[in-house]
């Protein structure tokens, strides 16, 4: 994270987006948070129901600073949109955590007061920090951590040899599809693992021959490097720092913070040092809270 900067001018001009979810999960925090900002700045609330209408009132703010009203899932939508539209450098976004705790593990990663009024006053008193930022080659974006896990074992029994008549006809149809054509290579001579090359910074880490169990792509928060971490099938662990990751083989998913993404076939990641500003507490807390990891 870089040194705190002042908010800059109109920094008393909020945009309030409640997202439809913490209304319906904690109205009473959503209307502590709502009290708190308007008390302390002049503060045009929005009650959005749709994910269209949450956009819509992100675009048509005008000179307002946003503050997101929600969970992980509302701080990355709006993350996503301000990238897309190309203004995400230019302001700052505030967050107040309302949700589950497992939908807030991200904002509490990033730093963001679990209370409803610690973040509030946060919103209007804090230091912005400008965060990396990983963005893949299809404009999506990741505000912490990227993951590749090893694929879902098969299903119970999948394997399971048949008995009798079955068994026979099991046999015939396999001999007749080799007969047709060439039996498929398996992604994987080992299950739970990927066949994936990798490479970071343009340097190999792990090719198509060698099973990878799981990738790990970390963002440090801020100095522009990432944490990439391959650990393969024979339990070995290769661990370095890069700008950008590269990753294709046979179809994979892949998580970014918590939403799934794919299957794709190749995806590259690249941090984008200082790309947007998030309000956190002043130096103090925040340098305390930036021990946090994924």
């Amino acid at each position: 994270m870089s040194a705190a900067e002042p908010p800059g001018d109109g920094d008393d001009q909020l945009l309030v987006v409640i997202d439809p979810v913490a209304r319906r999960s904690d109205g009473e925090s959503v209307r502590i948070a709502k009290d708190v900002l308007s008390a302390g700045a002049h503060a045009k609330i929005c009650l959005p129901d749709t994910p269209e209408e949450f956009a819509r009132a992100l675009s048509r703010r005008g000179a307002r600073r946003p503050v997101v009203v929600g969970d992980d899932h509302a701080l990355l939508r709006a993350v996503a949109q301000l990238h897309r539209e190309r203004e995400l450098a230019a302001g700052v976004l505030s967050l107040i955590p309302v949700g589950a705790a497992h939908a807030l593990e991200v904002a509490h990663a990033l730093g963001v007061p679990r209370g409803a009024v610690a973040a509030a006053r946060t919103a209007l008193d804090g230091a912005v920090r400008r965060l990396d930022l990983l963005v893949d080659d299809s404009d999506g974006v990741v505000l912490g951590r990227l993951r590749i896990p090893a694929p879902p074992p098969p299903p119970p029994g999948s394997g399971t040899p048949h008995a009798g008549v079955t068994a026979v006809w099991d046999t015939c149809r396999s001999l007749v599809t080799s007969l047709v054509r060439p039996a498929p290579v398996a992604a994987s001579t080992n299950p739970g693992t990927h066949r994936l090359r990798i490479e970071a910074d343009g340097v190999l880490l792990s090719d198509l021959d060698t099973p990878v169990r799981d990738l790990s792509v970390t963002s440090q928060g801020g100095g522009g490097l990432a944490d990439v971490v391959v650990r393969t099938g024979s339990g070995e662990d290769v661990t370095v720092e890069a700008k950008a990751v590269t990753v294709s083989g046979a179809d994979f998913r892949y998580r970014a913070d918590i939403q799934t993404g794919g299957p794709v076939r190749t995806r590259t990641w690249t941090v984008r040092a200082g790309a947007w500003g998030l309000m956190l507490p002043g130096p103090a807390s925040a340098d305390a809270a930036a021990g946090a990891r994924w």
